[in-house]
């Protein structure tokens, strides 16, 4: 059975890099916070001191960071993956990046006789250790092929969309729809609480319409908004905003106009100025209350009730 590497044992990480162990590939693991990796290791998985070495010792070489700049340094920085990598291995970026970076990142592989895929998730930490994530994977079909068991392992909803960079456009334009959707939700409930419909009648009518039959409101909106409480972060805003910023500077790469995303980029831009930036990323809703002067409250709503129709959080990775 092949050797697998994971570096970044976050949240989003350690479910994931769980995951592949349960299935009992033997594994190498390395986080910069070395206190991260010891239920892996636990369970018999081997410490690595770099991730050069992470990549060294495996045959599918697995990175969840947080942004753009991690993701370069871990993979072609100093100790870097590049740098260790076997002939014919695998490298795989799960974070959420741009699409211009792993175009880059993946001759530099080539050039070693090694291989680079794209493979951004979606389904947030509960999917991440349960294994409900949608995996979005770009690069040579082969290569997805040979790896797909790997991936099968941690997500349930894994497909293949094209060539290098394909997974990473893919995530993007899918968690800047999400932020789209969310404001409009936002306003939508600001104004029918405003005009006198109360919260928990107004969201009732809402999901039981065709918005929800078509399965497009998120997850965990009942749950935070309905009580004003955005403190427990299943997504923080900055990573959120990050999102954003990085599906915002696609648009502006390929002349495409994105007024609702720049939109939304200057929501969680406010929201991280008020020092939120911590906090889950639909706080957001509380711009929209204070702008709309009135607060959308319904503590009587059951959330595992009113998310029926609620499709996963579009930010949580």
């Amino acid at each position: 059975m092949e050797t697998i590497g994971f570096i970044g044992l976050g949240n989003m990480g350690l479910g994931m890099s769980r995951n592949i162990q349960r299935a009992g590939y033997p594994m190498v693991v390395y986080d910069i916070r070395e206190e991260a990796t010891k239920p892996l290791l636990e369970n018999g998985a081997r410490l690595a001191s770099s991730p050069a070495e992470v990549a060294r010792l495996s045959d599918v070489t697995l990175t969840s960071l947080p942004g753009p700049n991690e993701v370069e340094a871990v993979a072609t920085g100093p100790e870097g993956v590049l740098e260790g990598i076997r002939e014919g291995s695998v490298y795989v970026d799960l974070s959420t990046s741009r699409p211009t970076l792993i175009r880059q990142i993946e001759p530099l592989f080539r050039q070693k006789g090694a291989h680079a895929l794209d493979a951004p998730v979606s389904g947030g930490k509960s999917g991440a250790i349960t294994g409900n994530l949608a995996v979005m994977v770009g690069g040579e079909r082969e290569l997805f092929d040979r790896i797909k068991p790997v991936l099968d392992s941690f997500g349930d909803k894994v497909f293949y969309s094209g060539s290098i960079g394909a997974g990473s456009i893919c995530k993007l334009v899918h968690n800047m729809i999400g932020h789209g959707v969310r404001q409009a939700i936002a306003e939508g409930l600001t104004l029918g609480v405003k005009a006198g419909v109360d919260a928990e009648s107004l969201w009732e009518c809402v999901r039981r319409g065709s918005l929800g039959q078509m399965n497009i409101l998120h997850r965990g909106i009942p749950g935070s908004l309905f009580r004003g409480d955005f403190d427990r972060a299943s997504f923080a805003l900055e990573l959120s905003r990050k999102d954003i910023l990085l599906a915002n500077e696609l648009g502006r790469e390929y002349d495409v106009p994105m007024p609702i995303a720049n939109l939304a980029e200057q929501m969680a831009i406010q929201a991280i100025n008020r020092g939120w930036g911590d906090r889950d990323a639909g706080v957001t809703f509380l711009l929209q209350e204070e702008a709309a002067g009135v607060e959308v409250r319904a503590p009587h709503v059951d959330p595992e009730k009113a998310g029926k129709f609620i499709t996963t959080h579009p930010d949580a990775e």
